[in-house]
């Protein structure tokens, strides 16, 4: 180390070089480092989803989740598998290992999946997503209807969204994918005649096999005539409803010989139509269809938002203009970074200017301290180049641990300049009192450094989701740590030799400061005094320490805050779910929503802050859907944001039935696992048994923590009996007397009652579905059932 300190004074032009390339490389790593909100937390997760339209839990649990489970039971690694059965659609998480390659684990999982048969036609294949899948959207964005363009109908656009707007917002850097809630798509409806398909004998799986075998293309090889080579093809394309009409049913001749031919057009009408809106959504009174942005693990979120804004700007300009829509961007994750960004660096610029302030009291001397005062930026901006070469992110984890470095960086040059301040004093010339000095205590340094860093060794070789969050702060405090050492014994010495030249009586005569001097000198004898006194016997040096531990151990549990995981945060956002009567359909959920807007809108309209005693609205929304709903808001004044949540739930609980929960969004929301969460799961052969276990459990959790005082409480999935149904068992013997099995029966109450879907057609270069119903589907009642008509 001698030689290292000897060598940086004898070339002070390396060293400036050395810290200008620091600088210069901090500076550029700091422009491609990925700025987040918090760090990315890697989970050994991944998620089988599947959709099938229309299936109840119960069948998609019987037909596809039983036999996602099986087929992923053999892999290896896997702690724990869930699946989450709802209508429409299931969900089957695998919990792996820690330390598991998930690589290897996401291509064996998807082997399994990819070779999964038998499953319902109508459902969609099973696709496998990661745990970054479940992140908190970075940005959510409605589509609106402009006010003078009443005649245009949202309900009517899905088509339009998925290719004029999605497929522009996932071509924007750093997005992964764009869901959205709303906007119906075409699709081509088959309706059929019950009463002329049973004057004509013609049964639907007759129907069902006829439009499947009806389109097809198919090359055939090649035949060669002459010096010519022409492709064969077999095509017959079905695709319209024009040409579905032609397609024969049924064909016999007669008894004269005449040819008798049932087309689908003669039993049915052929027409493009749209699918069954399964979701309501409103935001500040008006209807929308809901976005949500979702990043790319280790993209820079504020550049993907200011790229995403710029394509938002092109299509409100563009073919939105054109439509008479409007797409806003109500949510954006970058105000809340940039605002943390923006607090962190103040603290940073303060905490550096109170340590020159402090520095300059005590060394009375302009010259030291403003050698001191460069090793906070190359300390701090040398950092940035450590967490680019490890992968890591700037987010408030990180810049908190900046924060937290700023007073230590400056301690091993303090030490450092300090000695060498004072051997100048004693008369030692520029060039030795900078060598002797920072030779003399680079070992007390070293070793406070090693000390440092030592403390987050635990955290950074923990794999647990704690040690990934903590480890970027870890990070940050131990590289910013160790460059301050280099900077002590390279960089202050250098400046000190140089800096510090001239007489000696220009540093041994420091100014005084009135009054702060007497105090200072008063309070320097009294800790000589004390230092005697406590050192001069056993007894009183014991004693000293007696009331120390004391003391501090009391005063730690007087006012130790309360313990927590996470903090909250203050996000100017809060969600509200809607919990409703088991068997409620989307028309009575939304009557249920409504009574939430109506509650807000008055808070959304007010024209100044306050005017009806709570904080004024900048946004709210509702999602209804069959079974309940979910709602947001967001106000003017973000620190009043918690003052609205009674607004959200107290209407909704007036409905008979009906409860409501909302919460402030958490700063680190489902990325580390949510905050105040307890889950218990309770688990047992059947649902019957489990059920009443269950329910006695959170009647005694919500006595333990009621909701007077602000606990919430709710069940998952709902310890109710669950929707409704009806029933309809076929008698083995009549089916068989008529010839008809329990399936075909099955699929005309599907096609009589909802509609089947028989395959995704292209038209007109998309792809849409083509749907089996009745001409009376989706007006059915139950007394109608009895008199249903099936053609045996």
């Amino acid at each position: 180390m001698d030689n290292l300190i000897k060598l940086a004074i004898k070339q002070p032009i390396a060293v400036a070089a050395i810290v200008f390339l620091v600088v210069a490389f901090g500076i550029v790593a700091l422009r491609e480092i990925p700025i987040q909100m918090t760090p990315d937390i890697d989970k050994p997760i991944l998620q089988v989803r599947v959709y099938w339209a229309g299936a109840s839990p119960e069948d998609v649990e019987r037909e596809i989740v039983t036999r996602v489970e099986r087929a992923v039971s053999s892999l290896t690694g896997i702690e724990v598998v869930e699946s989450d059965s709802r209508f429409g659609s299931a969900r089957v998480t695998l919990t792996y290992s820690l330390g598991y390659d998930m690589d290897i684990a996401l291509i064996r999982l998807v082997s399994k999946i990819s070779a999964i048969d038998d499953l319902p036609e109508e459902a969609s294949r099973p696709t496998v997503r990661s745990s970054n899948s479940e992140d908190s959207p970075i940005s959510r964005l409605v589509l609106v209807v402009k006010k003078n363009m009443p005649k245009v109908k949202l309900g009517t656009l899905g088509d339009f969204v998925d290719f004029e707007i999605i497929d522009k917002l996932t071509r924007v850097d750093g997005i992964s994918e764009v869901t959205y809630r709303g906007g119906r798509k075409r699709e081509i409806r088959i309706a059929v005649n019950s009463e002329k398909l049973a004057q004509l004998g013609i049964s639907i799986p007759t129907i069902l096999d006829a439009l499947r075998a009806s389109s097809a293309q198919i090359t055939a090889g090649d035949i060669v005539e002459g010096k010519r080579t022409y492709a064969l093809r077999a095509e017959a394309i079905s695709y319209t409803p024009k040409t579905a009409a032609n397609i024969v049913l049924h064909s016999e001749k007669s008894m004269d010989g005449q040819s008798i031919i049932v087309k689908l057009g003669d039993v049915a009408d052929i027409y493009m139509a749209y699918k069954k809106a399964t979701s309501f959504r409103r935001i500040n009174g008006q209807n929308a269809i809901t976005f949500a942005i979702i990043r790319e693990p280790n993209s820079n979120v504020v550049a993907t938002i200011q790229a995403l804004q710029k394509e938002i700007e092109n299509l409100n300009k563009g073919v939105l203009l054109r439509k008479g829509l409007l797409l806003e961007n109500v949510y954006d994750e970058t105000i809340y970074i940039n605002s943390a960004i923006s607090l962190v660096q103040q603290n940073i610029f303060l905490g550096g200017v109170l340590a020159i302030c402090v520095l300059m009291l005590f060394l009375r001397n302009l010259r030291p301290t403003f050698v001191i005062m460069l090793a906070i930026p190359v300390s701090v901006i040398g950092t940035f180049v450590a967490l680019a070469g490890l992968g890591l992110s700037v987010n408030v984890i990180s810049l908190a641990g900046l924060a937290f470095a700023v007073g230590m960086v400056v301690d091993a040059s303090i030490v450092s300049q300090e000695n060498i301040f004072r051997l100048r004093q004693n008369g030692f010339s520029a060039a030795k009192a900078s060598f002797h000095g920072a030779r003399q205590v680079w070992a007390p340094i070293l070793g406070s450094a090693l000390t440092t860093v030592v403390v987050f060794i635990p955290i950074l070789l923990l794999e647990l989701p704690v040690g990934q969050l903590f480890r970027d702060i870890g990070i940050a405090i131990s590289v910013s740590v160790l460059i301050s050492v280099l900077v002590s014994v390279t960089l202050i010495p250098t400046i000190a030799a140089r800096a510090l030249r001239g007489s000696v009586n220009q540093f041994s005569k420091l100014p005084k400061i009135l009054i702060l001097d007497d105090f200072a000198s008063k309070f320097g004898s009294l800790i000589n005094n004390y230092a005697k006194w406590s050192t001069k016997s056993m007894k009183a040096g014991l004693s000293v320490v007696f009331l120390l531990v004391t003391s501090s151990a009391l005063i730690v549990f007087i006012f130790i805050p309360p313990l927590d995981y996470l903090p909250d945060g203050n996000r100017n956002f809060v969600f509200a779910r809607i919990m409703v009567p088991p068997g409620y359909n989307k028309e009575a959920t939304i009557d249920i929503s409504r009574v939430m807007e109506a509650a807000a809108k008055p808070l959304w309209e007010a024209k100044e802050e306050g005017v009806y005693g709570k904080p004024k609205i900048s946004r709210f929304f509702f999602v209804a859907y069959s079974g309940g709903a979910f709602a947001g808001a967001a106000t003017e004044d973000p620190t009043r944001v918690k003052e609205i949540l009674p607004v959200l739930t107290k209407p909704v609980r007036s409905q008979p039935g009906a409860r409501a929960f909302a919460q402030q969004a958490s700063l680190f929301g489902r990325a580390v696992g949510g905050a105040r969460v307890i889950k218990i799961n309770v688990t047992g052969p059947s649902l019957s048994m489990i059920q009443p276990i269950a329910q006695k459990l959170m009647r005694g959790v919500r006595k333990q923590f009621p909701s007077s005082e602000g606990h919430q409480a709710r069940a998952v999935p709902s310890l109710s009996s669950g929707s409704p149904q009806v029933i309809v068992k076929p008698i083995p013997e009549k089916l068989a007397d008529a010839g008809i099995s329990a399936k075909d029966l099955a699929q005309a109450l599907d096609v009589y009652n909802d509609g089947v879907r028989v395959a995704e057609i292209p038209f007109e270069g998309r792809l849409i579905d083509m749907v089996l119903a009745s001409n009376k589907a989706n007006y059915t009642k139950i007394d109608d059932l009895k008199d249903f008509t099936i053609v045996t």
